[in-house]
Parts: structure tokens; sequence; C-alpha cells
């Protein structure tokens, strides 16, 4: 636990790197099989709707389960529900490096996706009860944000290399790291003091309405991507995740223990916070996927060159616990998250120019102004998230976080597929893809600028945080 001053003692220390662990390894995990995925479908023979669905299945099982794993991690407990889960996905994580069958990857990341569905919020939820709001949370969450975001740059890279070994190892390595995390976890973490069940019991109407509307919500989300899966039955998905939705409010305002709360919604720095992510992480999830298909299939750029070059963004790793609770002290948490939209804009804008030949050094400037972005905004924005939320409702707050930021990535991936496909056409010339490519491009720098205006409203709202001093050395 932390000490009665600034410093945060041993044990507060391995606490925080479980934690920041567990976070690490859900991002290094999903940017390892993005760069495996060609190797994985050259290996066992994979349509291209089964690859997508490799990804996709993840992304229902994150998105579908998060608000009810928020939840739970509240009712339930925080410490068994991030337990529970972590061996959960370890080894499911385990079955998809045995897979020899599509069906058998798409289990596995469905799977994964839920156990990280509820393994997310209950580790931030840990967070926020193991270290008291002020200095020690601020230094906290810029830890956990750094490796949160550094999992994801330095898996792009680490992915590379294990698929040059075999792609079998972007499953393994993650079932090693779990269970090194599970064995800490075991010993250092404990559950922090709040109620672990309602007295009326768990509210299981809500919770299967409002899994089944995520589900459908997310599902909508992805079937986007592809023009050819139909207008009408997209617009039939949407329709039935929004009347589930819907059911769901109702019974919400009805039972006397409900699952959510809905007066949490009243919030404005929650609402704010949690648009702010949708935009954030849109704009970032449509970027890389612009940027991997112009290095890769424009400029012949290997998968390992690929992320090498975007390697850079992880300096928010170094940034984040060091530069960003300085920022926050001495101008609010909103007033630096807002600088971190403006940067991300200003970054994605310098790469609308992108050309035939175009040099690293050209690129260089829009990855570095990333990582400064990702330090920026990410942990201010779990900060703000929980702001004036009572602890014993900070997992569903984290849940709802966790959410909005599945939806922007799927958002952003989504829109700016479309974008490029209908840009593109019939035609196939690397020329043609270029140009659909920066018109693409054009969707993250709107979401930024987007989110920028959202967060600036609660800059309006309120005052900074008093400069209360934090410390930035890391010492036991």
């Amino acid at each position: 636990m932390p000490t009665s001053d600034h410093r945060m003692d041993a044990r507060a220390w391995g606490v925080l790197l479980v934690l920041a662990g567990a976070v690490f390894l859900e991002g290094i995990d999903v940017a390892m099989l993005n760069v495996a995925l060609p190797a994985i479908r050259a290996d066992l023979g994979l349509s291209t709707g089964v690859l997508s669905g490799v990804v996709s299945a993840y992304v229902l099982g994150y998105g579908g389960f998060m608000l009810l794993g928020g939840r739970a991690a509240d009712l339930l407990g925080r410490r068994r529900m991030f337990l529970f889960w972590l061996i959960v996905f370890l080894l499911f994580s385990g079955l998809g490096g045995f897979a020899t069958e599509g069906w058998m990857l798409l289990v596995a990341r469905f799977v994964t996706g839920v156990a990280a569905a509820f393994m997310a919020p209950a580790g931030l939820s840990l967070i926020t009860g193991n270290f008291p709001e002020g200095p020690r949370r601020t230094k906290a969450l810029g830890v956990y944000a750094g490796t949160a975001a550094g999992g994801f740059s330095l898996g792009l890279v680490v992915g590379g290399l294990l698929t040059s070994i075999g792609w079998r190892w972007v499953f393994f390595a993650p079932v090693l790291m779990a269970a090194m995390i599970l064995v800490a976890a075991l010993v250092l973490l404990k559950e922090s003091e709040v109620p672990e069940r309602p007295a009326g019991g768990f509210d299981l109407a809500g919770a299967f309405s409002i899994t089944g509307a995520m589900l459908l919500l997310v599902y909508g989300v992805v079937r986007l991507e592809h023009p050819g899966n139909g207008v009408a039955g997209t617009i039939g998905v949407f329709a039935a995740g929004l009347t589930l939705l819907a059911v769901f409010v109702l019974i919400e305002r009805r039972t006397a223990h409900p699952l959510v709360r809905l007066g949490i919604l009243r919030s404005h720095p929650l609402v704010r916070a949690n648009l702010g992510a949708m935009l954030f992480l849109a704009s970032f999830a449509g970027f890389q996927f612009v940027a991997t298909l112009y290095l890769q299939e424009v400029r012949g750029w290997s998968s390992l060159q690929t992320g090498l070059a975007m390697l850079v963004i992880g300096i928010d790793t170094i940034l984040a616990p060091t530069l960003t609770p300085r920022l926050v002290n001495r101008f609010g948490n909103v007033r630096v998250l807002f600088g971190g939209l403006v940067v991300a804009a200003l970054g994605y804008a310098l790469f609308l120019p992108i050309g035939m030949d175009w040099t690293y050094a050209a690129m260089l400037p829009t990855m570095l102004l990333l990582g400064v972005a990702f330090s920026l905004a990410y942990g201010p924005l779990t900060m703000a998230a929980t702001e004036g939320i009572t602890e014993s409702e900070h997992g569903l707050a984290s849940g709802l976080l966790y959410t909005s930021i599945q939806f922007g990535t799927a958002l952003g991936l989504s829109a700016v597929t479309a974008v490029s496909v209908a840009a593109l056409g019939d035609a196939g010339t690397p020329e043609a893809m270029l140009d659909s490519l920066r018109l693409a491009l054009v969707v993250p720098v709107a979401a930024a600028v987007a989110g920028a205006v959202i967060i600036a409203f609660g800059i309006r709202r309120r005052a900074p945080g008093p400069a209360a001093p934090v410390p930035v050395q890391v010492s036991a």
C-alpha cells in the first residue's frame, strides 16, 4: 500500500506493476496477432472472411461483455474477477496456439476477448482502490497508461519477430506472461474494501439484456467494414441491438437493485471522458490501419519494418509516468487531455501528404507526435472517467470507459475501411490505392478534432486541480 507521503513503498510498486503488466499483456496480445495474420492465413489456408473473423471475434467478446465485466468487478469482488479471468485468458490464448482449424481460432479469440472484458475494468478499479485520489493515484495511472500503450506499440515489433520464428508463438508468448503475472498477483493483490454483493442479489435480466445489446451493436459496427454483408442485414442488427438497449434501460429503471445505476450517466466528466476516449481511439485505430496498408501494400515494407517504423510511438511508455503527472498537477487532467487530442490531430494532419517516395524522416514527426499524444491523453482519460464517482462504482465507470474505447476502435477501423474502399473502387494500381488512403486519413484527423472540441467544454466548466507535487522518480 502507498505510504503516508507522496512516495510509494515496495509493495505498492509491486501491486502497480502486476496490474500494469496485465494491461500490457492485453495490448501486446492484440498487436502481435495483427502482425501475424498473413502467416496464419498461409499456414491454415483461411479465407478472408475467417481471417477477419479472427479479429472481429475478439472485438465482439471484449465490447459485448465489458459493461457486465465492469459491474461484476464491483459486485463480485475485483481481485476475484481479475484472477479468475486472467486464468481464462491464459488458457484460451494457449488454445489459439494449438489451433489447426479456423473455428478453433475463432473460439479462442472470442473467449480471450470476454476474459479481457472482465479483467480490464477489474484491474483499473483495483488501481483506483489501492491508490487514494491525489498525487499517488495520478502517478499510478500514469504508469498504468504508459504500459498500456507501450504494450500495443512494442507488440507490433515483437509480433514481427515471433512470426518470423513461427506464428504460434504469438499465442504462446502471452501464456508465459500471463502465468508470471498470475503468480505475482496471487501474492500481492488484496481485495479493496467494497461491498461484494448488493442486498437484493444480482440483476440477471439487466445482465443478459445489456450483454446482448452490446454484442449486437459491436457486431453491427464490424459489419460496416464489409459492404458486401448487405445494408438491410446491418440495419437489422443495429435495430435489434438498440431494442435490447431500450429493454435494458426499462429493466434498470424498475428494478430495486440495478446492474447499472443510470444516474451515473449524469456525470458530465464521465460522459465527456467516454466520448473523448471513443474518438481518440477511433482516430488512432483508423490511422494505424491506413499507415499499415500504406507501408506494406503501397511501399512494400515487411511487417517487421512496419512495426519498427511505429515503435517510436512507444515513447509514451517513458513520458506517461514521468511528464504527464507533472502536467496534470500543474494544469489539471482536462487541460492535459485536451492538449493530447490537439497534438494527435496535428500528427494525423502531417501525414496527409503521403507520397510514393516519402522517406521515413518525413513520417517521423507524426510518429513522435502520436507518442506524445498518447502520453498526454490516455492517463487523464482514466482519471476523468472516475472523477466524482463513488469508489463502489469504479468498476462500472471503468467498464464504461473500456466499452467506449472498444467501440471507438471498431468505429475507426470501419470508417477508414469504408472510405478507402469507396474511393478505390475497381482500381488496383498503387497510385489509386495511395489516393484512397489519403482520403481515408481525413477520418482520423476529423475524429481527433471532434474529441478535442468535446473535451474543451470540460475546460470551460471547471478550473484545473491544485498543483500538488507528484514524484517522478521510480523509487522504493
